[in-house]
């Protein structure tokens, strides 16, 4: 009876409140979790047992998330002398801390909601950068969701909770209740000592105990994933990955890429499609009419038909193209350090003659795109904010200017404004009579999905496919001025996605998502199909055998047009899972050290696991854990 006692006397009294907090918490994920669930449910085959167990499951990491959240304020409760408790400072400490706790839970857990509306995923390495670029993000947010009916919900519910606490006498309880130290200290050392379990011996992909991804996802905890991710954003391959003992020394060293006939210099302009899927254009089936001019254009290009992004976001796909190597685990090397001698395209360009131009319309600042580019033989183009203003980089900063703009969100120009200044540009390299190479990222395709209004059938701001429309309306306007320039003749055009705009599904890692357009205009070639299997990073290879280039490159990259049906394949990864796709057979390597073969149906979309294959993996293996070590050696420094 004196143990009850006891026991009630330390959860009950001084650490009421805390209770309170931990109740709140924990009803407020179950609802969360609920409303995905039921959000997600055309995803998951539904089961009872599933069902029941992604909450349990998940309660078990809610209350992980909850300890780290807790455990500096229980210390506060114990460790506070007993005459100082109820005074005012106590009083204001503790008031400060429930409205703080309490506006960040409800905060964190609203905005998972628009989060896992547009990455099907709780929050990962893609939260943990966005808060980096807080600019874009918030204006992201309050341009695409009414930010001010949000706060003023969050204060609504921090305010409820509030006078509900009051009106229970919580907080005059948690006041007025004075114990001995032995008593107060019991439950902090009980936190602290579950907490440092939770930190020492579970990780965020011990929740994944289905073959759903949904499930997995939803059964995690937002705030969990969160600080998983942020711990790690580089992830040491020989820790983590299938190795093998000895990689092929052709994989590390330099290579001579040796094409015949004279070489071509015309000029060359990249433009990175944002977000764009190939199911987007007709040629892939879609009968809604979003992309006509990239439809055209594809018609009298060389059309590349079966390419796949390497991953999921706009530095993935700018670090295939520029460096043609496959994806590393963890965050892109170009948000990592010592990056400012790597080999890549711009190398080539530069040794050839060319000037080397990156265009954004907004802040290059963001993703560290223009320390990447700007230190790797670049001059940059984009829309500088003033309080990022910085000379990090050696190479030449141009900005668009407010007068060259008519439409402006979150992430920059509009695509209209953007390509305007590529024109500009390109006149001004035309006149110095010297090749140029010009990259342009374009961005109307992302949300809040605004642009200029009265330009396409879908007002701004409703959907994606009205920015998918916007942005190919652009496009056409820009070819149609490009055409009547002196330089077009004498231009090449590559028109490539950066990544993926959806990338959930059932599996870890969906293959169909990944597919992208990748076309190659104005070449001086008879159109044609190529239906080849390709990856972004045979883009640049394959184009520089069509103009007759020799050079040496550290390059994974191959020609697509090899007459080689064994040498056609594609990388596809995520954050954690690294695959590689051959005909059907689709490997995918996992952070514990797993490795999975699967026969992969393309037209239902579907991975049936079979048995593996030593020799593909091996090459598997080979291709990522070279491309890892090769960069962590500075075998890819150009110097």
């Amino acid at each position: 009876m004196l143990k009850v006692n006891l026991l009630k006397d330390y959860f009950t009294n001084r650490f009421s409140l805390l209770i309170n907090l931990s109740l709140i918490f924990i009803f407020s994920a179950f609802l969360l979790r609920l409303s995905l669930y039921f959000y997600s449910i055309d995803n998951i085959e539904f089961s009872i047992i599933n069902f029941l167990k992604i909450f349990i499951v998940g309660l078990f990491f809610d209350f992980g998330s909850l300890l780290y959240l807790i455990c500096t304020y229980s210390i506060y409760l114990s460790l506070l002398p007993n005459i100082i408790v109820g005074t005012t400072i106590d009083k204001i400490i503790n008031y400060m801390f429930y409205f703080v706790f309490l506006f960040i839970i409800f905060f964190s857990f609203m905005s998972e909601i628009p989060f896992w509306i547009e990455y099907q995923r709780k929050f990962n390495f893609i939260a943990v950068d966005y808060i980096l670029f807080t600019y874009e993000v918030f204006s992201n947010i309050n341009e695409y969701y009414p930010l001010p009916i949000i706060i003023s919900v969050i204060l609504f519910l921090v305010l409820s909770s509030f006078f509900i606490t009051h009106k229970n006498r919580i907080f005059e309880i948690t006041f007025f209740s004075k114990h001995r130290f032995y008593q107060k200290i019991a439950p902090t050392i009980l936190i602290l000592f579950l907490l440092s379990v939770y930190h020492f011996k579970i990780e965020n992909k011990d929740a994944e105990q289905f073959e759903n991804i949904i499930e997995n996802e939803i059964t995690k905890s937002g705030i969990y994933s969160f600080f998983e991710a942020y711990n790690s954003n580089e992830i040491n391959y020989h820790d983590f990955y299938v190795t093998n003992k000895k990689i092929d020394s052709e994989f590390k060293k330099l290579k001579a890429v040796k094409n015949i006939g004279d070489e071509k210099k015309p000029n060359v302009i990249l433009i990175l499609l944002e977000s764009f899927n190939a199911e987007f254009m007709s040629h892939f089936g879609n009968s809604n009419n979003l992309s006509p001019t990239l439809d055209s254009l594809s018609k009298e290009s060389i059309f590349f038909t079966n390419m796949y992004a390497v991953g999921t976001r706009t530095i993935r796909g700018l670090e295939a193209i520029t460096l043609s190597i496959p994806p590393t685990p963890g965050r892109s090397i170009i948000k990592r350090k010592n990056t400012n001698s790597l080999f890549n395209i711009g190398n080539i360009f530069e040794k050839k003659g060319y000037d080397n131009i990156f265009f954004y319309g907004g802040d290059g600042y963001f993703d560290n795109m223009n320390l990447f580019l700007g230190n790797n033989n670049f001059k940059i183009v984009d829309r500088q904010k003033k309080h990022r203003v910085n000379s990090q980089f050696k190479s030449e900063r141009i900005k668009i200017n407010d007068d060259e703009v008519s439409f402006e969100n979150a992430w920059g120009v509009c695509d209209e404004d953007l390509l305007n200044k590529v024109l500009k540009i390109s006149d001004k390299q035309h006149q110095k009579r010297k090749p140029f190479f010009s990259i342009v990222m374009t961005g109307s395709n992302h949300q809040p999905y605004t642009y200029p209004e009265g330009k396409v059938d879908i007002p701004s701001g409703k959907n994606r496919a009205g920015a998918i429309k916007y942005s190919d309306y652009a496009i056409n306007i820009f070819f149609n001025k490009a055409k009547k320039k002196k330089w077009f003749k004498n231009t090449i055009f590559i028109l490539i996605s950066d990544h993926c705009a959806y990338s959930a599904g059932k599996t870890e890692l969906n293959i169909k998502s990944h597919h992208i357009p990748a076309m190659i205009f104005n070449l001086n070639e008879p159109p044609k199909i190529i239906s080849k299997l390709s990856s972004q990073i045979d883009i640049f290879p394959t184009l520089f055998s069509y103009l007759n280039w020799s050079y040496s490159s550290f390059f994974y990259g191959k020609d697509i047009n090899e007459n080689n049906p064994e040498n056609e394949r594609a990388f596809i990864s995520n954050h954690r899972k690294l695959g590689l796709l051959k005909k059907n057979k689709f490997i995918m390597l996992g952070t514990k050290q797993s490795a999975d073969l699967y026969d992969w149906d393309s037209k239902k979309n579907e991975l049936k696991k079979i048995t593996m294959d030593s020799i593909f993996l091996k090459e598997t293996v080979q291709y990522y854990q070279s491309a890892y070590e090769l960069y962590k050696s500075g075998g890819l420094n150009f110097n």
